[in-house]
């Protein structure tokens, strides 16, 4: 049991002005692991004023002080892995090697790169008879979900640290508990007070309020599209910057030259990673119509053994949804798969085999998904993949562009220059070709409804600057 009952402002940990508590849930065992308390918005004013105070020094801090600070997360992340593993997969449900590797290695890896790249950065240019220069942009408002929570932290705290920027995070309340432990971490390292604050709390009061915030100077926001909405209309009036990694659909392409074999069995971890709760998943499989069986055939028959259980079992592959309410709502779009046509091919309603507790759903397929259908659409966040097939390349590119979302996507062909010119095709802020592994330093983000703005590498960075030109 883990109670926080403090927020952290301005370099010290002090009593929460909102009322109540918020209790975090094992998704797993649907028993109450923790609490953090309820923020507001006398809270928030508190932590901006104090990253509004400490931004002046933060901002003209040196290089090296920065990679010290980035350098210090980074090593602190390594040494209390198991810890931080343990606590998302308790707070999330993710399965325990992939919370290992993914949600504390990569906020590892992604920390530890920012301090690397300030050891080259240029943060000023001659251009004519003017001198470019890359300021810090100010105080920052982040707010980040739950599904990857400690690397959404870090994809937001790192870049803008190394760029000398002063922050408030309000984290997810599904998982927040990994957000005080970073918390922790960043108050026994030499970083000047204020420049971290942490305010939990509900979206409605803390999220907006830090969003709407005359003295935040950007917002930073990980989450579904209609919350992201509601973000970017808090903030309009005040003209920050405001930055969104939101919802996806992406589509997973097999080319006629494709390994259909090879295809079926990549294609199943490309949407089932983080138990389908992953905003890049490619959920939409796209295949040659001469393809359908064999691909079908072999995705059946992995999906139907894909590991489903304990996510503290070392075994396990698949983990329950966050909460009950996840549960449900990918459920409701297994129904809907059913009740539209599309045929169940592994699956399907219910429990997964041998569970009678937690959050959890069955990893599901449906064939012969057509565009029309509320699953080809719907962003569903769960273990659920739908393949759909074409008769012609450009009818391939059409159906992966259809869709409101514009996040990630993957093409598979025996010729990778064909791939490339696919790829190139696509709307979507990355695609992998033949399986190409996530880059942390390539940027992520989103077309359409996805967002805008980029996180990670050097474009994250530059998120977090604004560019003055001076005339001489």
């Amino acid at each position: 049991m883990m109670r926080r009952e403090q927020l952290y402002i301005d370099g010290e940990w002090v009593e929460a002005t909102g009322e109540g508590v918020i209790e975090v849930t094992n998704p797993a065992t649907e028993e109450i692991i923790g609490s953090v308390p309820v923020g507001s918005s006398d809270d928030v004013d508190a932590a901006v004023s104090a990253a509004r105070a400490a931004f002046t020094d933060w901002s003209q801090s040196s290089v090296e002080d920065r990679m010290a600070v980035l350098n210090g997360i980074s090593g602190a992340l390594k040494e209390h892995t198991e810890a931080l593993a343990q606590c998302i997969t308790a707070e999330v449900g993710t399965p325990i090697g992939y919370s290992r590797m993914a949600m504390v290695g990569t906020p590892r890896v992604v920390t530890r790169s920012y301090a690397k790249m300030l050891e080259s950065f240029e943060w000023e240019e001659e251009v004519r008879n003017s001198l470019i220069v890359k300021e810090p942009i100010g105080v920052c408002a982040f707010i980040t979900p739950w599904n990857f929570p400690l690397h959404q932290i870090i994809g937001k705290v790192a870049p803008a640290l190394a760029a000398g920027c002063t922050m408030v995070l309000k984290p997810s309340k599904e998982a927040p508990l990994n957000a005080f432990l970073l918390a922790d971490i960043i108050d026994e390292l030499d970083l000047p007070k204020g420049v971290f604050n942490l305010v939990s709390g509900h979206g409605v009061d803390v999220g907006e309020h830090m969003s709407a915030h005359p003295d935040v100077d950007m917002v930073s926001f990980t989450g579904s599209t209609g919350a992201g909405v509601r973000v970017s209309v808090a903030a309009a009036p005040t003209v920050k910057r405001v930055t969104l990694e939101l919802g996806g659909k992406s589509a997973n392409v097999a080319l006629e030259d494709a390994d259909a074999v090879l295809v079926a069995k990549k294609a199943i971890g490309g949407c089932y990673q983080n138990s389908g709760q992953t905003c890049s998943a490619l959920t939409r499989l796209i295949i040659p119509t001469a393809m359908r069986d064999t691909v079908c055939e072999v995705i059946a028959g992995r999906a139907s053994g894909y590991a489903c259980g304990d996510p503290l079992d070392e075994n396990t592959r698949c983990g329950p949804m966050v909460s009950a309410r996840q549960q449900a709502s990918v459920t409701e779009y297994i129904q809907a798969g059913i009740d539209e046509g599309a045929t169940l091919i592994a699956g399907g309603l219910g429990m997964p085999e041998g569970l009678e507790r937690g959050a959890y759903v069955r990893p599901t397929v449906f064939a012969d998904v057509t565009p029309d259908m509320t699953i080809w659409q719907d962003e569903i966040f769960g273990p659920v993949l739908v393949i759909a097939t074409y008769d012609s390349e450009d009818e391939a590119l059409a159906l992966a562009n259809d869709s409101i979302y514009g996040l990630s996507g993957g093409v598979w062909s025996a010729d990778e220059e064909r791939a490339l010119e696919f790829a190139r095709g696509m709307r979507t802020g990355q695609v992998s070709i033949n399986g190409g592994p996530f880059n942390i330093s390539a940027p992520f983000g989103g077309y359409k409804l996805s967002g805008n703005g980029r996180e990670l590498g050097l474009h994250g960075l530059e998120e977090f600057l604004e560019v003055k030109a001076i005339q001489r």
